[in-house]
This record gives C-alpha cells, sequence and structure tokens, in this order.
C-alpha cells in the first residue's frame, strides 16, 4: 500500500535526478522497482496488487474465525456478497473519476479481488485445507489449459494494431516470444480474446479492441490463487501448532511455491508474466507473500518489534481508506500545499526536485490523516 501511494513521488524524476548526479545504478536500480516490469519479470512494483490479494486471503481466515459466533452461515454469505459488489463497484467508479462515462472495465486490484471474493468465502467456509489445496491446483491447471489450448496468432497477426507497443516489434525476441511460450504473449492470449468479446457487452463509447497494458478481466481467476496461499497463511497463523512450526511452514510453501515459478518459467511452460497473472506469476507472488507473512509474523507478532514497523501499519489497517484517498485526493492536497506555502517552498533543493519533494509532502499528509483516524480507531471497512 506504501508503494502504490508512493508513486506522488514520481520515482522516475528521482532516477532521473540521482543519474544526472552521478549515481546511475541507484537510479537503474529505483527506476526498474518503480515501475511494471514491461512483459515478463517482476519487479518491486509488481508485488503491490499480489500483497493485497494476497492479505485479503489471509484476512479472511481471522474473520471467518471471528464470525462463526457472531454471525449465522446465511448471514456471513450475504455479507461476503455485498463485500464483493461494493469492491466491484467501487473499482469501477474510482476507475471513471476522468472518464465521461462509466468504464467498465475489471482489471483493477479492488474489482479482481471483488470477483473473486465470493469464491473465495466459499473455499475458506469449507475449513478444510485439502479442498482449498485441490481448488488452488484445479485454478492455475485449468487456467494454464486455457491459454495453452488458445490457437498461437498467425504470422501475418498486427501487433501494433493490438496495443503492443512499437519498439516490441522492434525487438520481438525480447517481448514476443514464439513457440509455446507464445500462448502467454501480450493481446494475443486466451484471457485477451474474451475480453474483446465480454468488455463490448456493456455500453462503451469506442469498440473495444484491447487493454494498452495487456491487463484482463479474467485475471481475477489466477488473482483468487494467490488469494487461497494467503488463506492458507492466515490459516497456519491461527492454527495451534507451535510458532517455530508455523514459521516453518510458511517459509518452506514460500520457498517451494517459487521455485516451481522459476522452473514453469525458465522451461517456457508457463512465462512470469503479471499483466496477465499467470500461473507462474500466482506461485511467485504468493510464495514472497509467504516469505513476507513469515518474517513480519517473527518480527512484529513472535519478537514484538512493532514502533519501526508502525507507518506500515497505518496503512495495512485501513487499507480501503488508503486506496481510495490515494486516488481521490492527491491533486488536491497539491494545490493546497502550493497555494498555502511560500513561493519556492518546494525548489529549496533545486527546480529538478521541486516535484518529488511535492509528492513527499502528499505522501506524509496522506498519511496523517490516516494516522489520525488510526489513533481515533476509525477503520473503513466493506
Amino acid at each position: 500500500m506504501l508503494l502504490m501511494m508512493a508513486e506522488v513521488i514520481q520515482w522516475w524524476r528521482v532516477a532521473a535526478n540521482l543519474k544526472d548526479a552521478g549515481w546511475p545504478k541507484l537510479a537503474s536500480l529505483i527506476t526498474f522497482h518503480s515501475e511494471h516490469v514491461p512483459w515478463s519479470g517482476c519487479s518491486l512494483h509488481d508485488l503491490i496488487q499480489p500483497s493485497f490479494s494476497f492479505l485479503v486471503g489471509t484476512s479472511i481466515a481471522f474473520s471467518l474465525h471471528r464470525r462463526r459466533s457472531e454471525q449465522s452461515p446465511l448471514a456471513s454469505t450475504a455479507h461476503a456478497l455485498w463485500r464483493s459488489l461494493l469492491l466491484v463497484g467501487l473499482g469501477i467508479w474510482l476507475r471513471s473519476l476522468h472518464s465521461a462515462r462509466t468504464n467498465f472495465t475489471f482489471e483493477d486490484t479492488l474489482t479482481q479481488i471483488g470477483l473473486g471474493y465470493p469464491f473465495l468465502f466459499l473455499i475458506a467456509s469449507t475449513r478444510r485445507p485439502v479442498v482449498s489445496w485441490a481448488a488452488l491446483a484445479i485454478l492455475l491447471i485449468g487456467y494454464w489449459a486455457a491459454f495453452a489450448l488458445h490457437p498461437l496468432p498467425g504470422p501475418d497477426f498486427n501487433w501494433a494494431a493490438h496495443g503492443v507497443p512499437p519498439q516490441w516489434a522492434a525487438a520481438p525476441a525480447d517481448f514476443i516470444r514464439e513457440g509455446f511460450p507464445g500462448h502467454w504473449n501480450m493481446n494475443s492470449n486466451f484471457a485477451a480474446s474474451f475480453d474483446s468479446w465480454f468488455l463490448n457487452r456493456f455500453p462503451r463509447t469506442d469498440v473495444f479492441a484491447f487493454n494498452p497494458g495487456g491487463y484482463t478481466t479474467l485475471s481475477f481467476i489466477p488473482t483468487l490463487g494467490t488469494m487461497i496461499m494467503g488463506l492458507h497463511g492466515g490459516v497456519t497463523l491461527l492454527s495451534p501448532i507451535p510458532t517455530k512450526l508455523k514459521i516453518a511452514r510458511l517459509a518452506a510453501a514460500g520457498i517451494i511455491a517459487i521455485s516451481l515459478a522459476i522452473v514453469l518459467d525458465a522451461t517456457g511452460a508457463c512465462p512470469i508474466v503479471k499483466r496477465i497473472w499467470t500461473p507462474s506469476w500466482t506461485l511467485l507472488s504468493g510464495g514472497i507473500g509467504f516469505l513476507a507473512l513469515a518474517a513480519f509474523h517473527l518480527v512484529c507478532d513472535v519478537m514484538e518489534i512493532k514502533t519501526p514497523f508502525l507507518p506500515l501499519i497505518v496503512l495495512g489497517t485501513n487499507s480501503i481508506a488508503a486506496y481510495t484517498i490515494a486516488h481521490l485526493w492527491p491533486d488536491f492536497i497539491a494545490k493546497s500545499l502550493i497555494r498555502h506555502t511560500p513561493s519556492g517552498t518546494f525548489q529549496a533543493f533545486g527546480p529538478q526536485w521541486a516535484i518529488p519533494l511535492l509528492g513527499a509532502c502528499v505522501l506524509l499528509s496522506l498519511w496523517l490523516f490516516l494516522a489520525w483516524m488510526y489513533r481515533r480507531k476509525i477503520f473503513l471497512k466493506i
């Protein structure tokens, strides 16, 4: 969440300034990890959405554990469906803020989670690990098969007409894979074909042909897989087994999932692509989620070292509020800061640092508001 909100700093400007100052390696590192990779691979920025999805799965384990004594199964199911509708609706609303009409697409974080949430609830409600592990396997294998069986485009396929960047055509070996891995190429895959039909069922100004970033609606299916992995993390934390065994299980699950993802990518059986959430990406990001959960459980819960992580706790306990205000308030706060501070305030370190410094102040303002909510125990929940 902090990484998403920190986009207001405009890290590419920071990287450019550092490069000009003689720090090219640091600039390259910041550039790579502050944006999504072009297609296959993984950067720190790519892990924002799967981390959010993984924690949804973790939290539902705790939520159901509490609600079993407070609500009937019917009431819990109704609540899950209502939460799903709200997540999908909020995602569409936020995505339509700068559109002349409702932007009916379903690839953003909230919408993807909302589409998969009812299924996650049903799987979690069984309280049987064998069911959730089987569901994960069926989801990933089935989704992999749908892509693998989808026909590859012909040699005359017009990549540019399907939104593939021109520079990719100039170096196709780097971005457009041939042979079996080509089933997961940008905007020529199974999920992209589905969207060219599905998204045109909704009112649109223009015919939907492709998503410029290659994102797809059906990614909610493997995203559900990430949430199921998070569910297992939550169930492990709630289990009565010794703490050392909990951490060992989480770490082992993370290492196994990451290793399997790397093997699938290296052999060409399933490339690691976040934008279409390939099964190997589900395993990679979920594995990282397991390792992070093990580390934070050890440090924060077992060792009780929480103070250094307070900035993250403030955001994590109010994630819906953080996500919403990060989309709604930055421009207003930035204009207000410029209006009510002395001229040249944000050029204190030179004009090239004005926008990053302003962005940092916007980020601090957002965090302070969330900290105010945290201290008063005001939590926005769906």
